[in-house]
């Protein structure tokens, strides 16, 4: 299928740099003897305007991240007009849960029994990924390796919750082809509680190949595609 490419698109290299990413996430495919119709490429545009959000719906972009509450409920809400999917990627504070449960239709970074008890709901389901911390320290996003199967029970017990599967970020100085493959160990621990909870979220612009060939499904690509992010005024 092809996409319209709009004069700005093209004068700032988002087109171009989206056709390479998309054909990146083909070849790794490829190379993994996957189809590159299984993967989910969510393009996060962290710090960047509402503009250029619409400008990736123009080039055939549905999936769009966020990991700031506040900047994705008003980008979401400028763009209600398109047919987006919001994925919020960042750490979710509990007093925030139920508003972001207004935008985001996947929430990748649950982490703790407190924001699933927030994220509740009889009323609707959000999609869901228990995110699992890497490295030793407590205070990255992410629940500890031996809490895993407490909190996905925990999921699978709150109503309004559609458990997807895991989500983790690969640790700097760590090989990232290693930390994915622990990453698919986690997702094999938690289907054995909850079998339809396959998709693994996991790989960013500079690692997406290894999460690629570990078996990641959802990948979370933001400066390779958007460029570097607006300096902070």
């Amino acid at each position: 299928m092809t996409t319209s490419t709009s004069p700005t698109s093209s004068s700032n290299g988002l087109a171009e740099r989206l056709a390479a990413v998309r054909e990146g996430v083909a070849d790794a495919s490829r190379a993994a003897g996957r189809r590159p119709e299984e993967l989910t490429t969510i393009v996060v545009t962290k710090f960047h305007p509402a503009s250029l959000v619409r400008e990736l719906a123009s080039l055939g972009v549905r999936d769009v991240g966020e990991n700031r509450h506040q900047e994705a409920q008003e980008k979401a809400a400028e763009l209600a007009d398109l047919d987006l999917t919001w994925h919020f990627v960042g750490q979710l504070q509990s007093k925030k849960a139920r508003q972001a449960r207004r935008y985001a239709s996947v929430i990748h970074s649950v982490d703790r029994t407190s924001l699933v008890d927030a994220l509740a709901s009889d009323e609707s389901d959000v999609d869901a990924f228990v995110q699992l911390n890497l490295t030793d320290d407590p205070g990255r996003g992410g629940v500890a390796d031996r809490d895993l199967e407490a909190l996905v029970e925990h999921v699978l017990e709150t109503p309004g919750l559609r458990l997807l599967g895991v989500m983790a970020v690969a640790p700097l100085g760590e090989e990232p082809a290693r930390a994915f493959e622990r990453v698919r160990a986690a997702s094999d621990r938690v289907r054995a509680l909850a079998p339809g909870a396959t998709a693994i979220s996991a790989g960013m612009s500079q690692d997406y190949r290894e999460a690629i060939a570990a078996g990641a499904t959802h990948l979370r690509i933001g400066t390779a595609i958007t460029g570097n992010r607006p300096e902070l005024r």
